[in-house]
């Protein structure tokens, strides 16, 4: 008999080599997997040849900038640009962290099924506003069933909070806050903001990194430098007291199918606080 082991159903065979990973379904264990995709490319030959067009040493700035990631976006659909800023701040420390809303002047150009708690006339503002869903103890019941999946952003009025609040184990980040300026008095024009897609969130991540979407491939360089400027001017005056050092470290802009592209921060930063 061949001096071999067999893998049956997932176990792993006897006289496993030290340090080897115990083999999943497939028969392979993890290490024998990574192996096996080290010579795959992670990239489309599309992006590659696109990354050829954006050196990765090469500074930009921003009209350059918005210029060029517009040429990048050749996907057969309307790519999103965004904005990656990294902020000097540590977000596991609370006073550090950085999060709120802002206005894009120019819309960022993606709708959103919104769902709003309230009751009464709030709930007739709600309504008026556009909400896709509106509610009270009937959209507790309903979230509690079926989960806040088909809900992009829910809102809620002040009063409705403490009975919001026994959703929080299911929504997690959806769930309304007013920090991110889903909590609010004014229900209705929270609701006419998010849906004329005027309105954009910005939340840090672990890294000290904020994702924000400044509009569409497809909108004119003018509109995207608008809504980026708006972006980092909402930004600096959301910088904690106690971030200290260099608060914007780095700037880069990519469409959603393309590479990205380093922005200058000092100009951008001069372009914010003219703002």
């Amino acid at each position: 008999m061949a001096d071999t082991q067999e893998v049956i159903a997932g176990t792993p065979a006897e006289g496993k080599p030290e340090g080897s990973s115990v083999p999943g379904r497939s028969g392979l264990s993890t290490a024998a997997r990574r192996k096996a995709k080290a010579g795959h490319r992670k990239h489309s030959l599309r992006y590659l040849a696109l990354a050829k067009q954006a050196p990765q040493d090469r500074v930009y700035e921003l009209d350059e900038a918005l210029t060029k990631v517009k040429d990048l976006a050749t996907a057969k659909f309307d790519e999103t640009i965004e904005a990656a800023i990294n902020l000097g701040v540590d977000p596991r420390h609370g006073d550090q962290m950085v999060r709120g809303t802002t206005t894009l002047p120019f819309g960022t150009g993606k709708s959103r099924v919104v769902w709003a708690f309230a009751r009464g006339e709030k709930a007739d503002d709600a309504s008026a506003a556009g909400a896709d869903v509106v509610g009270a103890e009937d959209l507790l019941e309903r979230i509690q069933r079926e989960g806040g999946a088909n809900c992009d952003i829910l809102v809620a009025t002040p009063d409705m909070m403490p009975l919001v609040g026994r959703l929080g184990p299911i929504l997690k980040q959806k769930m309304p806050n007013p920090k991110a300026g889903t909590v609010s008095p004014n229900i209705g024009q929270v609701i006419r903001d998010i849906k004329a897609a005027t309105r954009a969130e910005y939340r840090v991540d672990k890294n000290g990194i904020i994702h924000a979407p400044i509009g569409k491939a497809s909108y004119p360089v003018e509109h995207l430098h608008a809504n980026f400027v708006a972006l980092l001017s909402a930004l600096l005056r959301a910088k904690p007291a106690a971030a200290k050092g260099k608060y914007l470290k780095r700037i880069n802009l990519s469409s959603t199918m393309g590479p990205s592209l380093e922005v200058d921060t000092a100009s951008a930063q001069k372009l914010a606080e003219r703002h």
